[in-house]
């Protein structure tokens, strides 16, 4: 891992790249509820607040490994979310 900045980053970029995609579902299909759609935005937004916490957290005794297991959050959160976009059809 390269820094922590790069990490905040990556988590600001990939959440919001799914959101912006619900937006752009969302608008390609005006005809559909919207319900589950706002929930994968609401998710994302939740996700995003639990890993900068993480991020910013002190007393850390293994910091590499604390950084790697929130990269590794991520990943895993955010396929989540993209099968739940991808669900919405």
């Amino acid at each position: 891992m390269a820094s922590v900045r790069d990490l905040k980053k990556d988590i600001n970029y990939v959440l919001g790249d799914i959101i912006e995609a619900v937006y752009v579902w969302e608008y390609e299909n005006t005809d559909k509820d919207t319900k589950k759609s706002e929930a994968i935005i609401d998710e994302a937004i939740e996700t995003f607040d639990e890993l900068i916490a993480k991020v910013n957290a002190r007393n850390i005794d293994d910091v590499k490994a604390h950084y790697k297991a929130i990269n590794n959050e991520l990943e895993t959160k955010g396929r989540a979310l993209i099968e739940k976009i991808n669900k919405l059809g």
